[in-house]
């Protein structure tokens, strides 16, 4: 069984980061590939051009930006996260 492909984002201390990793966590998700930000200045300039946004975490679910966690959220809310989700891992 594939694994769904999901990169995050992060800093050390970034609340928003770790609500995010958990509600990966139950909805299944065994791997997060976390890009820490505030340990590679390069890292931030990416996601910062990629993605246009400054703030963390900044979230992917195979090449699907999702957004931050507020966005994560309301893609769950919406049903939308788990077939997400599923079509990274296939």
């Amino acid at each position: 069984m594939s694994h769904p492909t999901v990169r995050m984002y992060t800093t050390a201390v970034c609340p928003y980061c770790l609500r995010a990793k958990d509600l990966l966590r139950r909805r299944g998700v065994e791997h997060i590939q976390e890009v820490r930000i505030d340990l590679d200045p390069q890292a931030r300039a990416t996601m910062m051009q990629v993605t246009g946004r400054r703030t963390v975490p900044q979230i992917y679910i195979g090449e699907t930006h999702v957004g931050g966690c507020d966005d994560l959220y309301a893609l769950d809310a919406a049903g939308k996260l788990q077939p997400l989700l599923q079509a990274s891992a296939a």
